[in-house]
């Protein structure tokens, strides 16, 4: 069985040199494509690559440049944070080699394997002396069931003690049927396409391993098994494409040039994990080599014509030239998301402003657009493109200069669902407020960021906050009012959020025991209200606008306080500010016997419930299917494409201040 520890883009490409196009694969037909080199030749030659390279990285070990993504581990809120491209092999957890292979064993070899699980029979309790009646057991000197502890996790090599020990005393296996199966017939052959197809994707990565050494060598492998495989790897393989740097481009690029059938596959083009500096230290050395430009991008667009999402990020907006531009709004039919998450350039701002012009067509086919943190697009880059996206469900336009006209301007057959408009300073409080109440595009919102910093700019005050609460939607999951003016009387206008809110960020001037009546019903209330009481769904709660000793530590951590008790739960994370959470890392030993523990990355850090060691306790990794991917708590960006979390777009959503 082909295990594939990674099924990046295109890879296939460091190793086929002149690939067939995907065709439709005859029924039963031989094994092989004509193309591809005979079972004998595909064997040694998979055999050699194997010796002769190093074994594939586990997923846990790679990072991107500049980047932050989730930790696969069991811990909650954990990240890796890479500010240099890197490829962690030299650490060895866990001695997998095979042994070396004698070409016959001795007798001497059988009697050690043997004596390796000791057995003993145990005769029955009230027949001691019955040999009939009993079992067979492993000797109290069995060493197997081992548990080696790997990185926090446990490793088990138990199935090969169950092995020998059921050599020792179960019965000879079977002689396996000498069943010839004919090419094209195999069991996994004969899987209806989609089925296939759905069981390839399931081993794509959406995080790249670093270096430009060859990769997906396992694919390799699927791609050489035989021509109903490779046809249902092509597919896979194509249609999400993650360029890590100029190199890979330049090979794709080649690639769906010479076999353009393969680029109608391509569905999904995504450079949040470019690193600009992985081939060349300099920019004047990158724009030398040609491998990436507007003019290859350009190109690389005019053969996806069925492109769906289109992925960027800061280091190659001097690539974006208005024709890039004009080719993603307007010569794509079939474009669902874009996004320029953090371009900022000049010669980008003068491009997106060249295209904008009134005769563009009145309906865009964009549902998905993030232009988070492109701070220095004009307005009417807003006012022209806002109106024109019917289908719009998911916008990101934080720290950007749109107006309340063009916010209005979206029109009413939108539906959005993720609405990002954190640090907007040319929208005013009355015109938001008019949007979330009156607009329909807004009324089934799941994701609301109208977060502030409160040090330059604030957008609600108290009575903005009063008016705001009750007009949002109850199909929210997430809300952030960070930097807002609050006082206690909103505490009454947000319990009713709170049973359905996951993700809450709440503002400014705030006491911290009027948070903690988010959790508990008032001593003051009557037994009747009490017990009526409906606990809440919160399972992020952003403090972080509490600084310095506006968050009382002592009040936090004594009896009073309901926020650290377990009766919190579901209450996993809270962030808070930096001075604050210094603080707090240095009462580490008190957090841990409270059941919480410190996490950080970048400039952000929380405090994180330990997980229940009960294993009737339902485990919750923190997926949902409104954070596009995403498992960690408090995003600030919103994806537009689902796809797991890293690259410079992890940066952005988990690392980055506001």
């Amino acid at each position: 069985m082909v295990i594939l520890h990674q099924l990046n883009t295109f890879a296939a490409m460091d190793h086929i040199q002149t690939p067939s196009p995907p065709i439709t694969p005859p029924a039963h037909q031989e094994c092989l494509s004509p193309a591809l080199p005979s079972p004998n030749e595909c064997d040694n030659k998979i055999m050699s690559e194997a010796q002769n390279r190093q074994p594939s990285p586990d997923r846990a070990s790679r990072s991107s440049f500049s980047s932050i993504r989730e930790n696969e581990s069991t811990l909650t809120q954990t990240f890796t944070h890479s500010k240099v491209s890197h490829l962690d092999v030299d650490e060895e957890v866990v001695d997998d080699r095979t042994p070396e292979v004698t070409p016959g064993p001795s007798a001497l070899d059988k009697i050690n394997a043997f004596n390796m699980i000791q057995t003993q029979f145990r005769p029955p309790v009230t027949q001691p002396n019955s040999r009939l009646r009993g079992y067979v057991a492993p000797a109290d000197s069995f060493q197997g069931w081992k548990g080696i502890q790997v990185k926090g996790k446990l490793a088990s090599r138990s199935f090969g003690d169950l092995t020998i020990l059921n050599n020792v005393w179960g019965s000879a296996p079977k002689a396996p049927r000498n069943v010839k199966i004919r090419p094209g017939e195999a069991a996994i052959e004969r899987l209806p396409a989609e089925i296939l197809s759905a069981i390839i994707s399931l081993l794509v990565l959406d995080i790249p391993p670093n270096g430009v050494s060859r990769r997906n060598i396992d694919l390799m492998s699927l791609l050489l098994t035989s021509k109903t495989l490779h046809f249902a790897t092509l597919s896979t393989l194509y249609s999400q494409i993650t360029i890590p740097h100029s190199r890979i481009f330049h090979k794709f690029l080649t690639h769906i040039a010479e076999h353009q059938t393969l680029g109608t596959i391509v569905r999904r083009l995504d450079f949040c994990h470019f690193n600009p500096s992985q081939l060349f230290s300099t920019a004047a050395e990158r724009s030398l080599a040609r491998n990436l430009t507007s003019e290859t991008l350009l190109r690389c667009l005019d053969l996806t014509p069925n492109l769906q999402e289109f992925l960027v990020q800061e280091h190659i907006d001097q690539d974006l030239s208005a024709d890039v531009l004009r080719k993603l709004f307007l010569g794509l039919e079939r474009m669902e998301a874009l996004d320029f998450c953090g371009c900022t350039s000049t010669f980008f701002k003068d491009s997106f402003t060249a295209i904008v012009t009134p005769d563009w067509p009145a309906q865009l086919s964009i549902r998905r657009l993030s232009l988070h943190k492109c701070l220095t697009l004009p307005s009417i880059v807003f006012e022209t493109i806002l109106p024109r996206l019917t289908r719009l469900t998911h916008l990101d336009v934080a720290g950007t200069r749109i107006t309340d006209a063009a916010l209005m301007s979206i029109p009413y057959t939108a539906r959005i669902t993720h609405l990002n408009i954190a640090k907007c300073k040319l929208l005013s409080a009355r015109g938001v407020i008019d949007f979330l109440a009156n607009h329909p595009a807004a009324q089934g919102l799941v994701y609301l960021s109208l977060a502030t910093d409160a040090r330059s700019h604030q957008l609600f005050d108290v009575e903005d906050i009063s008016e705001l609460l009750p007009v949002l939607p109850k199909t929210l999951k997430s809300l952030s009012l960070k930097g807002s003016k609050m006082d206690s009387s909103h505490i009454d206008l947000l319990r009713p959020l709170t049973k359905h809110l996951e993700e809450l960020s709440v503002g400014r001037s705030l006491l911290l025991e009027d948070v903690n009546r988010l959790f508990v019903p008032d001593e003051t209330d009557d037994v009747e209200k009490q017990l009526e009481w409906v606990p809440h769904t919160l399972k992020f709660l952003d403090l972080s606008d509490f600084w310095g000793n506006e968050l009382d530590l002592v009040y936090l951590f004594n009896s009073r306080c309901a926020i650290m008790k377990a009766f919190s739960a579901p209450l996993e994370v809270v962030e808070l500010a930096e001075d604050v959470f210094r603080r707090v890392v240095k009462s580490s030993a008190t957090l841990k016997r409270m059941g919480w523990r410190t996490s950080e990355v970048g400039s952000r850090g929380w405090m994180v419930r330990q997980k229940s060691q009960d294993p009737s306790v339902p485990r919750d990794d923190g997926s949902r299917g409104w954070k596009m991917g995403a498992e960690a708590w408090g995003m600030r960006k919103i994806p537009v494409a689902r796809a797991e979390v890293g690259g410079m777009y992890g940066s952005f959503m988990f690392g980055r201040k506001l």
